[in-house]
């Protein structure tokens, strides 16, 4: 079975057959561990062990993972469903681009862009630091800001709107 898997934006293919686990193409060792009594999953991959706790997010094939003590938003979509879905198109209703929104509370550490200016979809918007990681936010698509939401150095909320595109 081939998997698409996108981690904090980066696109990985995993596939899982008969032989192993293979990713991006290349042959990887890996075992996965229930921790018994525990949502704690072990990760073997090669010689690295890691714990992971993974949480349902929201919509089909969303997780948010804590690896180690850091937390990733994850999409793992087989590939059926992910060509279905792209072949779907963009959910009906929108009426532009979704608003960037801190996806974990944190603190603003950088604001990379004022309105008015010009964002192409990945582009680093605003960069959080949260759980003593600094995370880039990037721009979910192209887009024109509209608005800033919050200043440098504020604390924020889950959910809270940092920059509205347009």
């Amino acid at each position: 079975m081939k998997y698409i898997v996108e981690v904090n934006g980066e696109r990985i293919v995993v596939e899982l057959d008969a032989d192993g686990v293979r990713v991006d193409g290349e042959r990887v060792d890996a075992h996965l561990a229930d921790v018994e009594g525990t949502p704690v999953k072990l990760v073997t991959v090669g010689a690295e062990v890691h714990r992971v706790v993974a949480r349902r997010g929201d919509g089909r094939g969303r997780f948010q993972l804590s690896l180690d003590g850091y937390r990733y938003d994850v999409e793992a979509l087989d590939e059926r469903s992910r060509a279905i879905r792209e072949l779907a198109g963009p959910a009906e209703g929108r009426g532009g681009p979704a608003p960037l929104i801190a996806p974990m509370p944190g603190l603003v550490i950088r604001i990379n862009v004022k309105a008015g200016d010009a964002v192409q979809a990945g582009q680093g918007l605003v960069v959080m630091e949260a759980m003593k990681m600094e995370n880039e936010l990037r721009a979910p698509a192209a887009g024109t800001v509209r608005r800033v939401g919050v200043e440098p150095v504020t604390a924020v909320e889950k959910g809270t709107v940092l920059v509205e595109l347009e």
